[in-house]
């Protein structure tokens, strides 16, 4: 987290990636959408992640923007203008706006967590959004356990490739799941057992909210009522 953004308060990162999202989540303009994008891709460059981490990352979304253009295109409805065609289909406005409003919505949290540390998230909704430590805590345990998924669902389809069982996809997930679910009960029991559930707690780190985390709440609003202007004025 030696970048300037990663470096900003992680309450500034979220309040203006919560901005973002909610003026997104508003409209199908394409153009809007667009912008939010670019800019949003021009931040992944102040991230600090390298190329292939991020593509690892963030071929999901992609995924399911294709996914989602895809079903509109061959079941959506036919009442907006035909954007281009493709294989002899029409691909129309509304199907290009569901696929980008996806990468709209997506990429906000994913530069926002890409640039934050557990802990510092942790302080942060403590000392400046007073949220109970006990919920402050749990989120700092499940952003350290989420890496943990990938290898745990690695580990689960291993154990049955050694075993010869069927390698189905919901099975694995199911089992999965159930580790997951293990998982929390013994981290619960522990944290109870530490004395985490008792009061009153300090802050570690000192954190403070300074002009320069005003700026990522102020690109927030920005792109906010960029998206907003866009779709009324072409509406």
């Amino acid at each position: 987290m030696t970048t300037w953004l990663g470096r900003r308060d992680a309450t500034a990162k979220l309040l203006a990636a919560l901005l973002v999202t909610a003026a997104v989540v508003t409209t199908l303009e394409p153009v809007a959408l667009l912008t939010v994008i670019g800019a949003l891709l021009v931040a992944l460059a102040f991230t600090g992640v390298a190329p292939d981490a991020l593509w690892r990352r963030g071929w999901p979304i992609l995924a399911s923007a294709a996914g989602i253009l895809t079903f509109t295109v061959l079941f959506g409805a036919t009442d907006s203008p035909v954007v281009w065609q493709l294989g002899g289909l029409d691909v129309r406005e509304n199907a290009v706006g569901y696929a980008l409003r996806l990468l709209a919505i997506g990429l906000p949290g994913f530069v926002v967590f890409a640039t934050i540390d557990p802990t510092d998230l942790a302080d942060s909704l403590v000392a400046h959004l007073r949220v109970s430590p006990r919920f402050a805590i749990g989120a700092l345990a499940a952003l350290r356990l989420a890496p943990l998924l990938a290898a745990e669902y690695r580990l689960i389809r291993l154990a049955r490739r050694a075993r010869g069982t069927r390698r189905g996809l919901f099975s694995t997930l199911f089992g999965l799941l159930v580790a997951a679910i293990r998982r929390g009960i013994r981290l619960a029991t522990a944290m109870e057992a530490r004395g985490f559930d008792r009061g009153p707690r300090t802050i570690a780190r000192e954190t403070r909210f300074g002009w320069s985390d005003a700026l990522v709440v102020i690109f927030g609003v920005a792109l906010a009522a960029a998206v907003i202007t866009l779709k009324f004025a072409r509406a």
